[in-house]
C-alpha cells in the first residue's frame, strides 16, 4: 500500500472530483469555473507546505515561535499554461535578524512541495481502456 491514495474521477468535462486517503475531498476544474485549476492547487500546495517548514527551520535555528505568517503567492505561467515560476513574499510576526536567509534555505530543503518539483518525479502511467 502507498503511502498516499488518491482516486480521481472525471464523468465529463474538464472537472476532476478527487478522494484524498478516503477522507478528503478536494474538486480541481482545468477551466476553473467549479474549483480551482491544477496549477493554482499546485502554487497553493506550495506554499502550504513551505509554512510549516518554514516554522520547523526557524525552531531549529532557536526561533520558538514566528508567531502569524501571510505568504502572497504569485505564479506566472508560459504559453502552454505550465507553471514557470512561482514567489513568496513572506511576512513573519517575530523577527529573524540576520538568520532570515538561512531560515528561508533550511524552509526550503524542509519543504516537500520543494523537493518533489524536480525533473527526475514523473508519475508511473499505465491506462487500461474501455474499463466501464
Amino acid at each position: 500500500m502507498s503511502d498516499i491514495e488518491v482516486t480521481s474521477v472525471c464523468e465529463e468535462g474538464y472537472t476532476v472530483e478527487n478522494e484524498i486517503d478516503g477522507e478528503w475531498s478536494l474538486v480541481v476544474d482545468a477551466l476553473a469555473e467549479n474549483g480551482p485549476t491544477a496549477q493554482q492547487v499546485l502554487v497553493a500546495d506550495y506554499a502550504s507546505c513551505y509554512v510549516p517548514a518554514l516554522r520547523v527551520a526557524a525552531d531549529q535555528h532557536g526561533y520558538d515561535d514566528l508567531g502569524r505568517i501571510e505568504v502572497d503567492v504569485s505564479a506566472d505561467l508560459d504559453e502552454d499554461d505550465d507553471v514557470e515560476s512561482v514567489g513568496f513574499a513572506i511576512r513573519t510576526e517575530a523577527a529573524l535578524g540576520d538568520d532570515v536567509q538561512d531560515v528561508v534555505e533550511l524552509g526550503e530543503e524542509i519543504c516537500h512541495v520543494h523537493a518533489a518539483l524536480r525533473d527526475e518525479v514523473h508519475a508511473d502511467i499505465s491506462l487500461e481502456d474501455d474499463a466501464f
